[in-house]
């Protein structure tokens, strides 16, 4: 196989002599390591579809630990590999080895998780080549054969799919995931928001919130407004109700129990608004219009090139105001009637 001469990109001596040995025809076996969140895991889904196309006779096995197993894309794999991270020797070398050998030899293996698990499981399995891209330069020559830069003030589904340039990989834009699962079809279009987050300090005041969904349901009162309530104590909506009990066309939206569900929420939506959460990842794997809310995370890493997708957030990375997340939204949804 022959490869591009890319600035940047680092091969080892030992990679460019596994490069001549290989062909795009005949790489077999491909290994996936992604272990993250439900958030992370959908925005896989591009990557996975991309190296399908590009390794058409490949198997691709996803290797996932067992506390991250929501939203997994099954549709897109051959093989699903877990690590069981209940098991009391998790943390153990033998462990380590273990889950190798499970996991299995291949032709190919990409690290997109780049976690101290990750990254032991690279170097303990026999691939022919072992691609990452992992932000410590010293790791290049430890763990993989071929690394790529990768940066924060990029797209995290474009960071995985630079793995795959070395390859010759052909990206088309926008970006598609191909996201399974129906819309929920009520009788009239709506407007999800979300207002909690992985933590509480990533979540934009409660008062904007209302204060944003009430402009939003006056501006648009054809929709229906709905608020997507987390599933932690903590996550409550109330207050935010109370404040619009007098705005008939919002409702608190606490029935959806699985991913499933959320996904058909998603889809039916004609706006999703949100923090940085898997939510508004999801909405991006369904290409359902959305706008995400940054301030303590860099919007950067989930600012697609996609136009039906905007982020709000102040240059100094102070929290946005109202305004600014509601012409956002406005823009969006005016660009649909």
């Amino acid at each position: 196989m022959n490869y591009w001469k890319l600035k940047g990109v680092w091969i080892s001596n030992r990679g460019k002599e596994q490069l001549q040995k290989l062909s795009i025809e005949n790489i077999k076996s491909i290994a996936v390591i992604r272990h993250a969140a439900l958030g992370d895991m959908v925005l896989t889904r591009n990557f996975l579809i991309e190296a399908k196309k590009l390794f058409p006779n490949a198997k691709i096995t996803l290797s996932v630990v067992s506390n991250y197993t929501r939203g997994v894309p099954s549709d897109l794999i051959d093989i699903l590999h877990t690590i069981n991270l209940n098991d009391k020797n998790k943390n153990n070398i033998a462990h380590l080895v273990r889950s190798s050998k499970q996991l299995g030899d291949h032709d190919l293996i990409f690290d997109l998780a780049t976690t101290s698990r990750s990254i032991w499981l690279c170097k303990l399995n026999k691939a022919k080549l072992k691609i990452g891209f992992p932000y410590r330069l010293t790791y290049r020559y430890l763990f993989y054969d071929i690394t790529v830069p990768r940066s924060d003030v990029n797209f995290e589904a474009d960071d995985m799919l630079s793995l795959l340039k070395p390859f010759g990989l052909k990206i088309s834009y926008p970006l598609k995931f191909k996201m399974p699962g129906s819309s929920i079809v009520r009788e009239k279009p709506y407007v999800l928001y979300f207002t909690s987050a992985s933590t509480p300090d990533k979540c934009w005041p409660a008062e904007n919130f209302a204060d944003l969904i009430k402009l939003m349901s006056e501006r648009f009162s054809d929709y229906d407004h709905l608020i997507l309530k987390g599933v932690k104590e903590w996550e409550s909506i109330e207050s935010i109700i109370v404040k619009l009990k007098s705005n008939k066309n919002v409702f608190p939206l606490d029935s959806v129990s699985s991913v499933e569900d959320l996904i058909s929420f998603v889809k039916g939506a004609k706006l999703v608004v949100s923090n940085d959460t898997s939510v508004r990842n999801i909405a991006i794997t369904c290409e359902v219009p959305s706008v995400g809310i940054f301030f303590l995370t860099p919007p950067f890493r989930y600012q697609t090139q996609n136009p039906i997708h905007k982020v709000a957030y102040k240059s100094d990375c102070s929290i946005p105001g109202v305004l600014e997340v509601f012409n956002a939204s406005q823009s969006l949804l005016n660009s649909k009637e």
